[in-house]
């Protein structure tokens, strides 16, 4: 996919994700374009099924398939099995950053956070659809760092009941960052602040 068919799709089948994760969804990706999705298992998202900008706001929906042999039904927890709720909530980051990267935003994504985080239900292993719906409240580029920010509020439902809100959730991009030579001693091969 051209990077120009990319920022004006509206929407992302599993091999897009997929290829996004691994680097290989843009053949002309911008030098600076760091971005990628968590490879599965962690991936938590199948498909986005809506993406759009209006200015600095916009929405973003996507779905994920329950599948009975998930990793996490396997150990969370023996004979009580249920998705872990932070597993729910990377998801709305990991569509969030998605979204940074759609919205031309350019760098590696950071999850930096969300306001009030309400669970009301769970997921379990014979559930069959997960969907995420976030309005972006605000997305910023910020020119003098070079960096990008995306904060929204999201609801997270199976089979079409609501179980989880999380507001002002938030995720970052940033330039630099990205650690491509793992695990090879380099530059970017130790973590703390982001903010150094």
């Amino acid at each position: 996919m051209k990077y120009s068919d990319f920022l004006t799709a509206d929407g992302f089948n599993e091999a897009d994700l997929l290829a996004f994760a691994h680097g290989t969804l843009i053949e002309d990706a911008p030098e600076a374009f760091a971005a990628r999705l968590p490879a599965p298992p962690m991936l938590m998202l199948d498909r986005v099924t809506h993406i759009e900008r209006r200015g600095n706001r916009g929405r973003v929906t996507a779905e994920r398939d329950v599948r009975l042999d998930d990793w996490f039904f396997q150990c969370h927890f023996i004979s009580d099995p249920v998705q872990p709720g932070c597993l729910g909530v990377d998801g709305v980051w990991q569509l969030l950053g998605f979204y940074c990267n759609w919205a031309g935003g350019l760098g590696a994504g950071r999850a930096l956070g969300c306001g009030e985080i309400e669970f009301f239900g769970q997921i379990r292993p014979h559930d069959q659809l997960v969907r995420y719906e976030i309005d972006v409240r605000r997305y910023t580029e910020l020119p003098e760092s070079r960096s990008a920010i995306a904060i929204g509020d999201a609801t997270l439902s199976v089979d079409d009941e609501p179980i989880y809100t999380i507001k002002r959730a938030k995720v970052g991009l940033f330039r630099d960052l990205a650690y491509r030579n793992y695990p090879q001693l380099s530059e970017n091969a130790r973590g703390g602040r982001l903010d150094r």
